[in-house]
């Protein structure tokens, strides 16, 4: 694996999840091949599982690591070619991303969207210059358009609790007080089409996903229909992709309820959180025994480790290709 950017860089999907639950029993299994290298994690905004999981991850294979708040610790980078930087912005990302390329190994990078340009928040401009200047490996700890840690953890909590060989997975839009991302949404529409699942999206009318995410996957705006004998339901808000980054609707009535969940086969409450209760999510479902919010959590550390193996295993084999 050269970087981790999307489902695109998992060559087995299946095997990656079963290596991840492998790594939940014996943790420290490979803790000698991170051994003298360093991690950068670079955060151009918030993060609280991303940021704890993807470090204890590091530390699981030995890997030291710095981590920095771009916005807060950093010059403000100019990712613009021929730009005249008379403005605010002190550091071209082509000096940069090197730079920090040479002081670490891999290289971790978080960013979100404006939600005001769609073709520039689409064509993942600083996730991309990254890849471009940095020399190294490059993983993505949220882009504009993905969040693959997440939707490997996702996909490694589905395997582990599923009962049947072909799960009913349905991922549902749900009202938020603020304009979301797509990437959450998005990366999981990838990783569930690369999987064996019967895959459902419910949404209002207007906050369709960009096809290429969708898929082969049924949508409808028929909340219910869609919860019909699901055995996972997968909540999370996004703003419009067509009418980009707007807030079409807060109808209160897409709220995650125990009246809802009822119609499903018994199914596990799933969400990424942060969540806001009572808004996305009643209480009645978030604290009953069928959330398994807190597990698919602490399973983004697994997500996160076997990545950052088959990225470690790569550089040794270039390192030292006698060896294999």
């Amino acid at each position: 694996m050269q970087h981790f950017l999307s489902v695109k860089d998992a060559i087995d999907v299946q095997a990656l999840v079963k290596e991840a639950l492998l790594y939940k029993k014996t943790p420290y299994a490979d803790k000698h091949i991170g051994k003298n290298r360093t991690m950068g994690l670079l955060f151009f905004n918030s993060s609280l599982r991303t940021r704890l999981s993807t470090q204890r991850a590091a530390q699981n294979l030995g890997l030291e690591l710095i981590v920095m708040n771009v916005g807060q610790d950093g010059w403000g980078l100019e990712f613009e070619d021929g730009a005249i930087m008379d403005g605010n912005k002190a550091e071209h990302i082509k000096e940069a991303a090197p730079v920090v390329g040479q002081y670490c190994d891999i290289v971790g990078i978080r960013s979100f969207p404006t939600l005001e340009n769609r073709e520039e928040d689409y064509s993942e401009n600083v996730l991309n210059q990254f890849v471009k200047h940095t020399g190294r490996p490059i993983v993505s700890l949220e882009s504009a358009t993905r969040h693959p840690l997440q939707s490997l953890t996702d996909l490694i909590t589905i395997e582990e609790l599923k009962t049947k060989p072909r799960p009913k997975v349905v991922l549902s839009w749900a009202p938020h007080v603020k304009a979301l991302p797509q990437a959450v949404p998005n990366s999981f529409a990838e990783w569930m089409n690369a999987a064996d699942v019967d895959f459902v999206i419910t949404h209002p009318e207007g906050y369709e996903l960009a096809p290429e995410f969708v898929g082969n996957a049924k949508v409808t705006h028929n909340q219910e229909e869609a919860f019909k004998d699901a055995d996972f339901i997968y909540a999370k808000n996004w703003s419009s992709y067509n009418d980009y980054g707007k807030i079409l609707s807060q109808d209160p009535s897409w709220k995650i309820t125990t009246e809802k969940m009822a119609l499903t086969d018994n199914a596990k409450f799933m969400h990424c959180l942060p969540v806001r209760r009572n808004v996305v999510v009643d209480d009645a479902v978030l604290d009953s025994p069928n959330s398994v919010v807190i597990q698919q959590a602490g399973n983004r550390v697994w997500a996160a480790q076997v990545v950052l193996k088959q990225i470690l295993l790569k550089i040794i084999r270039e390192e030292s290709p006698y060896l294999f």
